[in-house]
């Protein structure tokens, strides 16, 4: 018989584990990874680890856990106080601010901002620069691109050499090339303006902490517990696998490939997926149960991720039997939602984006209502969700707005794989039921797959012809 089936459920404050948790807090392999589908106790395994390693010789200031946005940070530090445990959780810029000694000064978010508009303003009429701006359609479509290329290109620690190389690269088209001049001309005066102000930015935080690992003699900590490990960076990467292979720390990483939905800031999802390849001698382990999505949502919400080229297969099993949880909602005046906000509480309402909130109005004031985009809502639940505007359209969902192709220079990723990924996390925020508002004819990709694979397990309801029903 296993090790495995002999094992006893490991307990936190009186709540037992089930077995691939378990499995997960017992195990004593140097480093691996821990694939968890939405709502199957992703933070719960995370506590219990740490819990469990206290209990077994670790020091509470031997144990860092991390995560990737202040947010996150607190409220896995708040779940760990709930179950008296204190020790240090920080995202991965405060890690690599404490290794710098704190002697930086970080500039705020706005210099770049400040540089680009400075410079299509007065110092773009200093040399012939100016000339280049007959080529460009949209001057603030451009400035966005800007910031994005120069964030995402030292996100990725990249050196103003490759910025060169892309310039001088001849089979790169012509438009593309005058939009990398501008690249370079405002990269360059950036960094100029931050030596000057004897400041680095967030993304340098990491990158010099990269190269300050080689001097250090000394890391305070023996394991590294990670949330969220689907949104690393290849910088964060490089900056926890020095200072693993350097002082022998011991490794958990948890995550959702599913729910990897921040490619734009530089996350590299290769990194999760081929954990094995980046780490040696790795091992991963799935958590196989949720408790949070009715059966049906379990079984339809995976198979539209799955559409996607690059997922890891998962058999997520739901202990909540569920039957046309989803209901897809045919409306023409967006005042309709009252119809179906009358009937159920604890309502979650997400837009894709923060415009698709604007101008709703709830009748009702004694109802427990958040308004969020799908972005934010990660890692939250309700008992009820609504999403809006599934419709196919340039500001519907799946989102049709692609960003600049020069970005594709510094990173290759599918927009469409990613709004899978969007929807995927929208459809498995709910406890109970979700509503998907589409108009009619107008229907997005992702209500007509709902419908040719899963049409007898989806409810319709009809508001656009006042029809009340089905409701």
């Amino acid at each position: 018989m296993s090790t495995f089936l002999l094992m006893k459920n490991y307990i936190i404050n009186g709540i037992k584990l089930d077995k691939y948790q378990t499995k997960a807090v017992f195990c004593n392999k140097d480093r691996y990874l821990v694939i968890a589908g939405a709502g199957s106790g992703k933070t719960l395994t995370i506590v219990a680890k740490v819990n469990y390693l206290l209990e077994n010789g670790f020091k509470r200031n031997e144990i860092l856990c991390i995560s990737f946005t202040n947010e996150t940070v607190n409220s896995l530090k708040n779940k760990l106080l709930s179950n008296n445990i204190d020790v240090d959780v920080k995202t991965f810029h405060r890690l690599a601010l404490d290794l710098l000694k704190n002697k930086k000064n970080i500039s705020n978010n706005y210099l770049l901002d400040y540089v680009i508009e400075e410079f299509f303003y007065s110092i773009i009429y200093h040399d012939n620069t100016y000339k280049l701006l007959e080529f460009i359609d949209n001057i603030e479509e451009t400035k966005e691109t800007i910031k994005s290329f120069i964030n995402q290109m030292k996100g990725l620690n990249y050196e103003l050499s490759f910025l060169f190389k892309l310039i001088y690269n001849k089979s790169i088209n012509t438009d593309h090339k005058i939009l990398l001049i501008l690249i370079l001309k405002v990269y360059i005066i950036y960094e100029e303006e931050l030596i000057s102000e004897d400041k680095i930015d967030f993304n340098d935080m990491i990158n010099l902490a990269i190269k300050k690992i080689d001097s250090l003699k000394y890391f305070p900590y023996k394991y590294v517990v990670i949330d969220e490990y689907q949104d690393t960076s290849i910088c964060k990467y490089l900056l926890l696998k020095k200072i693993i292979d350097k002082f022998n720390i011991k490794l958990m990483a948890v995550g959702d490939d599913y729910q990897s939905i921040y490619s734009f800031t530089g996350c590299n999802l290769s990194l999760f997926i081929n954990f094995k390849k980046y780490f040696n001698n790795s091992k991963v382990i799935k958590l196989k149960n949720t408790y949070r999505n009715p059966s049906d949502i379990t079984i339809i919400s995976k198979e539209i991720v799955m559409k996607n080229r690059n997922q890891i297969n998962k058999r997520l099993k739901s202990c909540k039997y569920g039957n046309k949880s989803i209901a897809v909602v045919y409306y023409d005046d967006i005042s309709s939602i009252n119809v179906i906000i009358k009937e159920i509480d604890d309502i979650l309402i997400l837009g894709r984006n923060n415009k698709d909130l604007e101008n709703i109005n709830i009748d009702f004031n004694n109802k427990n209502i958040r308004f969020l985009t799908v972005h934010k809502s990660k890692g939250l639940e309700a008992e009820n969700v609504i999403i809006l505007n599934a419709i196919d359209d340039v500001l519907g969902f799946p989102n049709k707005i692609k960003s600049n192709e020069v970005l594709s220079y510094l990173r290759n990723y599918s927009y469409e794989d990613e709004e899978r990924r969007l929807f995927y996390v929208a459809l498995t925020r709910t406890k109970n039921r979700v509503f998907i508002f589409t108009k009619k004819y107008k229907e997005s990709i992702f209500i007509k797959e709902l419908f040719k694979d899963f049409k007898w397990k989806i409810k319709i309801v009809d508001l656009s012809k006042k029809t009340l029903n089905n409701c």
